[in-house]
């Protein structure tokens, strides 16, 4: 007979899931605000202090695949548990860094464990929640979570500017102590079943950590190094194929995969996977073209670029009490119509900035990002597990957040290598209409040279308002390439299955 009311200690594991997954994503962009600082102390250049933030990046996009099997192995609450402790090590191994080397070995263990938090909170919910309290607890977990990434700049710029840097990390220690007693409290101990040692798709696991890993550092590098100009992407490509050829092998020949591929080829669950990875273009996309567009455009800080970026996160706040209704009375496929359509007019909202746009001009469309973003995402989770059986709950899970995050990484290096091309492309267009025998550019000419320091002067002055007017023509040529990304697959919500009466929810 199904529960009507769940217990507290129902409550507490869930408050537990919840808490742990949202430390997990605010700690993917707590060191954004802070970098500079830390290249400075620890003495890293500016090309290798973003390891700071790939590392963790590239690990955590390993662990999620590998969660199910892992939570098969270990139990929840072991796995959970050692995932909890270990994140905690890892962070304070950051906070007390004083090499690169160092920091980006915690971050890399942050990554991994912090990878182990993320797809497991929505489980805690759907094994612990009865059906009709499940859209209370999703509800309150996917407003946490989004509002993980986009208070992370803001809470590590405020301890940095306050306290010190070393707090962003410090920070986990009580929170994660925390978490290990809601833990130990809330969920039951099961037994470890390392008999599934025999059995494992060693191939498999192989490949995710291999293949995932090598084409995140691809995505995340491959600007820097020219693409397929450099030795090192093209071995990192060669290593993503071998990667995925072992998954491949895995599929076929493990009686039990390490992740069931197969489900991304059924139409409703691929037009999920599909989905979330255009969502997570956009979402870590814009994160990237806002501090990057202020800074250079307004002279933001990263402080008050962060608190432009936050803006996205108010609407799940207004929206959260509101959300269990909404599962109820609300058609999925049309709620995530909704929510991707708002997310396309806001991409619409600023493909028309001027040099003079400055964070007040981007208000609108981050309230209107921020409301498609919380419908999207949340009716995408209920989506995937209505398309799936019960018993590949999990695999789903990991499947739809690794897509996430892997749209992230494609959607940053998209965006790095579109910026830096469309900037070159429309200097050249600008510079190809000033005709130097104009009356209008020998006036400008003549005014210029009179208040710079002579005609050197004067021809600097032309090429930085020249790159300055090519910067902004890039940076809205970027949100209408997000705008037709939004665009060409909404229409895959149509594919989507209709949650039925009672159905358990179990992603994220």
């Amino acid at each position: 007979m199904t529960r009507e009311r769940a217990s507290a200690r129902d409550w507490l594991a869930v408050a537990a899931g919840t808490i742990g997954s949202f430390m997990a994503l605010l700690d993917i962009s707590i060191v954004n605000a802070a970098l500079p600082t830390i290249q400075g102390e620890i003495g890293a250049s500016g090309t290798e202090g973003t390891w700071v933030a790939t590392s963790y990046l590239v690990a955590e996009i390993v662990m999620i695949p590998l969660s199910p099997f892992l939570v098969r192995l270990l139990g929840l609450r072991n796995f959970l548990l050692a995932a909890a402790v270990s994140f905690t090590g890892f962070s304070v191994i950051c906070g007390l860094s004083t090499t690169l080397p160092m920091m980006i070995a915690g971050r890399v263990g942050q990554g991994f464990t912090g990878g182990a938090l993320i797809p497991t909170a929505m489980t805690i919910i759907a094994t612990r929640l009865p059906p009709s309290q499940q859209p209370i607890g999703t509800a309150a977990f996917g407003g946490t979570a989004i509002l993980g990434p986009v208070l992370g700049p803001i809470i590590g710029g405020w301890l940095t500017d306050n306290y010190s840097w070393h707090y962003a990390f410090f920070l986990n220690v009580p929170v994660c102590a925390g978490l290990a007693v809601l833990l130990l409290v809330g969920l039951d101990h099961e037994r470890l079943r390392l008999n599934q040692l025999r059995n494992a798709d060693w191939l498999g696991i192989a490949g995710l950590a291999i293949g995932l890993g090598s084409l995140t550092v691809m995505l995340e590098e491959g600007q820097r190094e020219m693409w397929f100009e450099s030795a090192m992407i093209i071995k990192l490509a060669i290593a993503t194929v071998f990667g995925f050829t072992l998954i491949a092998i895995g599929q076929v020949r493990s009686p039990q995969p390490v992740l069931k591929l197969s489900l991304i080829f059924s139409r409703t669950f691929g037009s999920v996977f599909v989905l979330s990875l255009v969502i997570g273009v956009v979402l870590y996309g814009v994160t990237f073209l806002i501090p990057q567009f202020l800074a250079v455009m307004a002279g933001y800080s990263a402080l008050q670029s962060g608190q432009v970026v936050f803006v996205s996160g108010v609407p799940a706040l207004l929206l959260m009490p509101f959300l269990p209704l909404a599962f109820k009375y609300l058609d999925v496929r049309v709620a995530v119509i909704i929510g991707m359509v708002a997310i396309g007019i806001s991409c619409a909202m600023d493909w028309s900035m001027t040099a003079d746009t400055a964070g007040g001009d981007l208000v609108g469309s981050q309230l209107v990002r921020g409301f498609g973003q919380i419908f999207a995402m949340m009716f995408l989770n209920q989506a995937a597990i209505s398309a799936v059986a019960p018993e590949d709950a999990g695999d789903a899970s990991a499947l739809f957040n690794a897509g996430r995050n892997l749209g992230g990484s494609i959607g940053l290096a998209m965006m790095a290598t579109l910026q830096d091309r469309q900037t070159f492309l429309h200097f050249n267009r600008i510079a190809e209409s000033a005709s130097a025998n104009a009356a209008a550019t020998q006036e400008w000419f003549g005014r210029a040279m009179a208040g710079a320091a002579g005609e050197a002067g004067a021809y600097r002055q032309l090429a930085g308002q020249m790159l300055q007017q090519a910067t902004v023509m890039a940076y809205n040529d970027l949100y209408v390439v997000l705008a037709i990304a939004i665009a060409v697959t909404t229409p895959l919500a149509l594919f989507l299955r209709p949650i039925p009466s009672g159905t358990q929810m179990a992603m994220h």
